[in-house]
């Protein structure tokens, strides 16, 4: 076998939050081993949010045309899966071909190797017959299959039959070792794993910045209606004892739902910690419902006051307007 090969950080798993974590250390100036057992840029590009939404897309599309009759005329519109394919495997995924993602890394000074890693003791990662030894540490990052790496647990202190690698707020799971992604089983969203990637980056390079705070965590369910949402869902509110007020109100209430037409179906939720004021969860179903709720994020993120969201300027007429009248509506 040969001598081990040294470098600052080896990154196992390059899905979204694994492929921050070593473009950007890459970029500060790291020595950084990627390893990749499929495709640089994991699920999300090639087989999960970015095909799957190119298909709701085109489904959209068709939906609405189906509405067209009452407000505009009448229009035919026959599906062709082909076009939908076409454009998932040229536009996408480049016909699930990694070279632009692979080059991207690698001329940030990454040094990508393909293959299974297996984390072999503190700071080290082995593949085949090499081993690499991270000067400043190891993170992995292989989503939920495996969910964690397949490891002797006294050799890096993770339990190996666990179904998740827990973590501390700043993503360390170990000394010289940072998790993110999905197999920190946070939630497995995309924007949660760069989140922590950011994180971890930071922790890693030795900046100063905030913990892990996942108390306004943003989701959107992409369906036609499309649902957002932010923070607490009411169930979970009351299992935690709060004190709440609730206020639910109808898009279609709206002027812009009316103006809609067709297809305004839908709702904006809230709810408010009455003791303390503030919102601490909201859900928006209807037309734009995954955009809707990004002042709601805000909202939720920065405890700020019902008292003062009532007071801002919300723009006329648009869906997001709805939020007014559902703060007036709380009880």
């Amino acid at each position: 076998m040969s001598a081990n090969e040294r470098t600052d950080v080896v990154v196992v798993g390059l899905g979204p939050g694994g492929e921050y974590v070593a473009g950007t250390l890459a970029e500060a100036g790291l020595g950084v081993v990627g390893i990749e057992s499929e495709l640089v840029g994991g699920e999300c590009p090639y087989w999960g949010c970015v095909p799957s939404k190119m298909m709701i897309r085109a489904g959209n599309l068709l939906a609405e045309v189906g509405r067209a009759s009452a407000l505009a005329g009448e229009a035919v519109a026959t599906p062709d899966w082909a076009r939908v394919a076409g454009r998932i495997r040229d536009e996408a995924t480049d016909d699930w071909n990694d070279k632009v993602a692979a080059d991207r890394f690698t001329a940030k000074g990454g040094r990508l190797v393909l293959g299974t890693g297996r984390l072999a003791g503190p700071r080290r990662v082995t593949i085949g017959d090499r081993t690499f030894e991270a000067r400043r540490g190891v993170v992995p990052a292989t989503g939920t299959r495996p969910r964690i790496p397949p490891v002797p647990g006294d050799t890096v202190r993770l339990d190996p039959a666990a179904g998740v690698v827990p973590t501390d707020r700043r993503m360390q799971a170990g000394e010289g070792l940072w998790a993110v992604g999905d197999m920190t089983g946070r939630v497995a969203f995309t924007h949660v794993s760069m989140y922590q990637a950011e994180i971890a980056v930071r922790e890693i390079l030795g900046q100063p910045g905030p913990a892990a705070d996942y108390r306004a965590l943003p989701r959107v369910t992409f369906t036609d209606l499309e649902i957002g949402a932010v923070g607490l869902t009411e169930r979970q509110a009351r299992e935690k004892a709060l004190r709440l007020r609730t206020s639910v109100v109808t898009v279609a209430a709206s002027t812009r739902g009316w103006i809609h037409g067709p297809g305004n179906e839908g709702f904006i939720k809230l709810l408010e910690d009455a003791d303390r004021g503030v919102l601490i969860g909201a859900t928006s179903a209807g037309p734009m419902g995954g955009g809707v709720p990004y002042g709601l994020n805000v909202a939720v993120h920065a405890e700020v006051s019902v008292d003062r969201l009532r007071h801002m300027i919300y723009t006329y007429p648009t869906f997001h307007r709805t939020i007014e009248a559902a703060l007036g509506a709380l009880r």
